[in-house]
């Protein structure tokens, strides 16, 4: 009997099962017939390929879905999950636009008539990454619970919670400390997204594909942090020329300004998007992956590279403020603007461009050669910048940061990488000669975890410059620490992974 192939018409909006190219009326989805399914199982691996089935159900829920499949995936596979790919990356993208709101926002409190010591300055910064970080954990399995289409457009909109929360708090000084943390920590909201889409992207690509892939979507969501450090000074700034003496009554756009942007990203998920019903990550599967000992030590790694990225992009503007009060503001349009937010953006942009590149040189050299790079490149990045603080140069601290940033975005593409590998060759389950497609379910739920775990550097960061400036009245001893940490992180990475006679060396992790 011949088996039907099922394949896609007309336009991504509405999908139209087809059978051997002619249309077909609309079903719930699953086989034709129970002789069809008995014959597509029991048929060697080189028929299948030719008779996969791709269903549509209501909700826009495809079934069958196998990207290792060459047929399936080069037919009509690919097209699926890059479409997929552009807006989830533009959804995760606004997610970090809204999770480094306060990093501008912060510097700019005084001139709106706020007044914070720096303990609380540096809360404000710190707070959204400690609960966007938190929400990382429940938000890696609202993909399995809801479905990945659905939950991108849910986590979307909770964005607009948090964009005009901030809004409201900047228009009014006499706002209490208390209520702005409260909203502050609201943008987590964003950091969280970054989970939920990790996971969710993992599913449509190929094992070949999914470092350039899952590179590409951290990517994409990690310029929101250099996108909102560039257009919200600006926006502020030329609002300021127009209403001169509404300085809180300005700082709000930057909270509305992304409001039409974040309904974009919704109803597009909404209208673009799949959910893939294989797509399991259940709390069962990460208990299991959480008793992995990888899984702890690919999350200590990911703390020193994304942790570094976000927790240094969240201070940078304030680093530069601190540090070079001589490069405090520049002129537009008759309005003052801090230059460390004219300038600081450089840093997360160059950290997010080069994030792909550290899983597409993760694909060729191995994961683990590119971490330990990393993680040298960023211990003698720091010692540099301490060496050349008493210089006083503006140049060459930015500069210098900016190599910091490439380096912890080559690091976190290589060590996100490095996860699907590890799960597959080297973990307890891989070990046991547990299924493949078992080990791929492990590291999804992993993916996710070890995105939350990482995102609590953006939150350490933070506070350990914050208590250094506080009790030494440098950021120096600071830096000394994080050199420590990344020196220690590489010689991890390096016996783990590395070393001769490791499991994962010889699987070339």
């Amino acid at each position: 009997m011949s088996q039907p192939v099922y394949g896609w018409r007309g336009s991504a909006k509405r999908h139209v099962p087809t059978v051997e190219g002619k249309h077909r009326p609309r079903s719930r989805g699953g086989p034709v017939s129970t002789e069809s399914q008995t014959a597509h199982d029991a048929a060697p691996a080189s028929t299948r390929e030719t008779s996969l089935r791709l269903d549509v159900r209501k909700g826009r829920w495809i079934e069958h879905w196998d990207p290792e499949d060459t047929h399936q995936w080069e037919r009509e596979g690919r097209t699926v999950a890059r479409r997929n790919l552009r807006w989830s990356v533009f959804a995760e993208f606004l997610g970090f636009v809204v999770w480094q709101l306060w990093s501008i926002v912060v510097v700019q409190l005084p001139a709106a008539g706020f007044a914070f010591d720096t303990a609380q300055t540096f809360w404000l910064l710190s707070m959204p990454s400690l609960v966007g970080a938190t929400l990382r954990i429940p938000y890696t399995f609202m993909v399995s619970r809801f479905g990945g289409r659905n939950w991108t457009i849910v986590s979307a909109l909770l964005l607009l919670i948090p964009a005009i929360g901030l809004a409201a708090c900047v228009s009014n000084a006499s706002t209490p400390f208390w209520l702005m943390l409260a909203v502050a920590g609201l943008a987590g909201f964003g950091g969280g997204n970054f989970a939920s889409s990790m996971a969710n992207i993992t599913f449509f690509f190929p094992a070949k594909e999914k470092g350039w892939a899952l590179g590409l979507n951290a990517a994409g969501g990690n310029l929101g942090a250099a996108v909102a450090q560039l257009a919200v000074p600006v926006a502020v700034g030329l609002t300021a020329a127009l209403l001169t003496g509404a300085h809180g009554a300005t700082l709000a756009v930057a909270g509305l300004m992304w409001i039409p942007l974040i309904l974009v990203a919704a109803f597009g998920a909404w209208r673009n998007m799949d959910n893939l019903s294989h797509a399991k990550g259940d709390v069962a599967g990460s208990l299991a992956a959480l008793r992995e000992p990888h899984l702890w030590v690919i999350a200590f790694l990911y703390v020193g590279t994304f942790g570094s990225f976000i927790g240094f992009g969240g201070v940078f503007p304030k680093l530069i403020h601190d540090i070079f009060p001589a490069y405090s503001t520049f002129t537009l349009h008759a309005a003052s603007v801090p230059v460390a937010l004219s300038l600081a953006f450089l840093g997360p942009l160059v950290g997010s461009l080069a994030r792909p590149y550290g899983g597409r040189l993760a694909d060729r050299f191995g994961g683990a050669r590119i971490t330990v790079a990393s993680f040298a490149a960023m211990a003698l990045t720091t010692l540099a910048v301490i060496a050349t603080l008493p210089l006083k140069s503006f140049w060459l601290f930015l500069g210098l940061f900016l190599v910091l940033f490439a380096a912890s975005g080559i690091g976190n593409g290589s060590t996100y990488r490095m996860i699907p590998a590890i799960f597959a060759t080297s973990s307890r389950a891989a070990r046991a000669g547990t299924a493949p497609s078992y080990t791929a379910r492990l590291a999804s739920a992993a993916l996710g975890l070890i995105s939350a775990i990482g995102a609590y550097g953006g939150f350490v960061i933070p506070q350990v410059l914050g208590a250094s400036s506080s009790s030494t009245g440098s950021y120096v001893p600071a830096f000394f620490g994080f050199v420590g940490a990344y020196v220690l992180m590489l010689a991890v990475s390096w016996a783990c992974y590395l070393r001769r006679g490791a499991r994962a060396a010889r699987a070339g992790v």
